[in-house]
């Protein structure tokens, strides 16, 4: 028997907000390592002012109706109850789109781009442009997380967003676009089922990133061996405890919330287009917003699960094997790392579309929606 969504509206209760403030009243600061504020990991000075707007002028409740403003529903698949967001579009044939997130983000990052997706004649543009969201919670994140539910690897998240897409919601094909984990979630889906896509966009390419397999070098790609040698030596700490011991960081991030959101906004600064401002990029309620998910839902600890295994099984697209489905791709100026579509063309066989961006980050979605938005809707036009 097919199991039938049931809709869901966000709500956690005043106690949770009581000792998330009291918590934060109390938070013990380190002192500030020397050289420049942010040169080891997030800035003294800067948390202690996000801790006080957080305890004080944070409006969680105002977040929790942005939320709520969009149809949501939850449904049990895979042995857990799958968060998910299904905005209709409006236009004359509106095309399903799984809109995929990753970490430390949530589906609190969509909620500038999904008007613009599914009803783009309000934004100046097409409405046949217009797509149907469905926007899920990764399982183990967010509002697909219970304490002591199943792990997912991201193979598995893959197969549980296609059983979702067509067994659950009735297509038979859709389109599939994603960032962070969202983009491997989404070159997975376009390698396991191919039959079920009508194509893939992504913003971050799910390439290996082994210096060893680029032999003989052409001049792009050396410029992208030195990102990728200095990501794997400098930026690559958060995924080895993740990916190793992330029982042990998820005592510290679930007992403390401005650990937590140091966690976080660390990889906010580094991996957007900010140039080290954080705030001409987020406003401190968005970021807020997805850390206090994390915080109140409780799951920090279930969304390390992909990068554990990751490490510890094969890479997400079997080695010798190819993402065949047609595929597009924005190529954001900071992003974390930036393939040459040499490289990429070696995983993904029918490359359609490759757009360097002006500006813009690892957090697309949110620091450049519209420029997203309009790039989504030009990849997937000829494919429906």
């Amino acid at each position: 028997m097919t199991p039938q969504p049931v809709p869901f509206s966000l709500h956690f209760p005043d106690a949770a907000l009581a000792d998330l403030r009291e918590r934060l009243a109390r938070t013990r600061f380190p002192d500030q390592a020397p050289d420049a504020p942010w040169a080891y990991g997030t800035d003294v000075g800067y948390l202690r002012e996000l801790v006080d707007y957080w305890r004080d002028r944070f409006d969680w409740r105002a977040e929790e109706a942005r939320l709520n403003a969009f149809p949501q529903f939850k449904v049990a698949l895979h042995d857990i109850d799958v968060h998910f967001l299904k905005v209709e579009g409006r236009g004359p044939k509106p095309l399903p789109l799984l809109l995929s997130h990753g970490w430390p983000g949530s589906v609190f990052e969509f909620m500038d781009i999904l008007p613009m997706l599914t009803d783009p004649a309000r934004f100046g543009g097409d409405p046949a442009d217009a797509f149907t969201v469905i926007a899920p919670s990764l399982p183990g994140y967010g509002l697909s997380f219970a304490p002591n539910q199943p792990r997912f690897s991201l193979e598995r998240i893959a197969d549980c967003f296609a059983e979702l897409m067509t067994g659950v919601l009735g297509y038979e094909k859709f389109a599939a676009q994603g960032g962070d984990w969202g983009s491997f979630v989404t070159s997975r889906l376009g390698f396991a089922h191919p039959e079920k896509l009508v194509g893939i966009h992504v913003n971050l390419l799910s390439v290996r990133r082994d210096p060893k397999l680029i032999e003989n070098p052409t001049a792009e790609e050396r410029v992208y061996l030195d990102q990728l040698n200095h990501f794997l030596k400098e930026e690559t700490g958060y995924q080895w405890i993740q990916g190793t011991k992330p029982q042990t960081l998820a005592f510290g991030l679930s007992d403390s919330p401005a650990g937590l959101a140091a966690w976080i906004i660390e990889k906010f600064r580094t991996w957007s287009d900010c140039h080290g401002d954080l705030e001409s990029v987020f406003t401190k309620d968005q970021l807020l917003a997805d850390i206090t998910l994390y915080w109140l839902t409780g799951a920090i600890g279930s969304t390390f699960w992909p990068y554990y295994a990751r490490m510890h099984g094969p890479w997400p697209i079997p080695d010798g094997r190819t993402v065949d489905v047609p595929m597009g791709y924005c190529q954001f100026p900071t992003e974390i790392l930036r393939p040459p579509r040499s490289v990429a063309s070696r995983l993904y066989t029918d490359i359609r579309r490759w757009s360097v961006m002006e500006k813009g980050g690892h957090f697309a979605a949110m620091e450049q929606p519209a420029a997203l938005a309009e790039e989504v809707r030009a990849f997937f036009r000829p494919l429906r």
